[in-house]
């Protein structure tokens, strides 16, 4: 796998508001912990993300900007809004003899390596919050089977909702006994910009899968946590807006989950279905934080240093994405 490793570490800690914390991946925590602690570590809240939702550890900007050679295409833009539907494949077995991206469902593999699930992403930059803090909104929604990057089991429903640079995670009724709702992700993790793709390297052996007929933009960060893109290649008309200009579909986001059980995930892809420049009604989507969740919802806690109480050396949850940081490439 063509992929950019990253080798050198940075130190972890900044200096930080007491008033702020950080997430810049899609990460959910175990919010039980929170109501058993007086204090909530703000700091261990902050995740690197190569610049793709926060500009934590990317000053200058420039450091988080991918190299691109001559001969390197340059990364399509997402459209200034989309709705789209997608499958998601947690991939357990053989995905070392048949690595990502997939088609759908994914060649080389059969029903026995991987679980399907669905669920729904509504994207729209131009949204601006009440209270001016940001701009964009994003919803990805899970149904049945939560995002699996985390240290525990995934079967309940859940969303995770970027509202300009605050960012909330909600479960509903299906949830976990004992969890609430929503809780606050980040109070600064905006939803990738309409450009994201300039963060991310250009991967050539993954461009070649599919029969050559995608884009793909990935990269690992330390300890060998994958995040990638997947564009077509060819150029298509849009199913919702047809005056649209031809434009690159998006066609996977794939990544690294939580390796161990549960939920045992080494491998996810999200393969986007019926995508399409909808604009998505707020009445669907991101109304829901205002519907589920209070003024100041508690934080969501779920690495080991998130939370004093969870306060371990538990050297499985080194491979997680709370683990992210800046590195050199090399």
């Amino acid at each position: 796998m063509d992929v950019l490793i990253w080798m050198l570490r940075m130190g972890k800690r900044v200096i930080f508001s007491l008033l702020a914390c950080l997430i810049s991946l899609v990460f959910l925590g175990s919010s039980s912990a929170i109501a058993n602690v007086a204090y909530v570590n703000t700091d261990s809240h902050i995740y690197f993300s190569q610049g793709v939702h926060n500009d934590f550890q990317c000053n200058p900007p420039s450091k988080c900007i991918a190299k691109r050679s001559q001969t390197d295409p340059r990364g399509p833009l997402y459209p200034k809004w989309w709705s789209s539907d997608w499958k998601m494949y947690r991939v357990f077995q053989n995905y070392d003899k048949f690595p990502p991206p997939y088609d759908s469902p994914p060649q080389g593999l059969t029903p026995k390596d991987y679980e399907l699930s669905g669920g729904k992403t509504y994207y729209d930059s131009t949204y601006v919050p009440k209270d001016r803090d940001g701009e964009g909104a994003m919803m990805e929604h899970y149904d049945q089977k939560c995002l699996p990057i985390f240290p525990q089991k995934n079967n309940y429903t859940c969303s995770f909702v970027s509202l300009g640079n605050k960012a909330y995670f909600l479960r509903y009724e299906d949830r976990p006994k004992n969890t609430p709702k929503c809780c606050q992700f980040s109070l600064k993790n905006h939803p990738p910009r309409q450009d994201f793709l300039k963060h991310l390297p250009y991967n050539k052996q993954e461009s070649a899968h599919l029969n050559n007929s995608l884009l793909a933009y990935s990269l690992t960060v330390y300890p060998g946590i994958l995040f990638g893109y997947a564009f077509d290649k060819s150029l298509t008309p849009d199913s919702f807006d047809r005056t649209a200009e031809l434009y690159r579909h998006p066609q996977s986001f794939y990544f690294s989950g939580y390796p161990n059980d549960p939920p045992l995930a080494p491998i996810v892809s999200q393969n986007y279905t019926n995508f399409r420049m909808e604009q998505p009604k707020a009445s669907e989507s991101w109304d829901q934080v205002a519907e589920m969740c209070s003024p100041q919802p508690e934080l969501c806690c779920l690495f080991a240093d998130d939370c004093s109480v969870n306060s371990s050396n538990n050297s499985q949850a080194s491979f997680s994405w709370g683990s992210l940081t800046y590195t050199n490439p090399q």
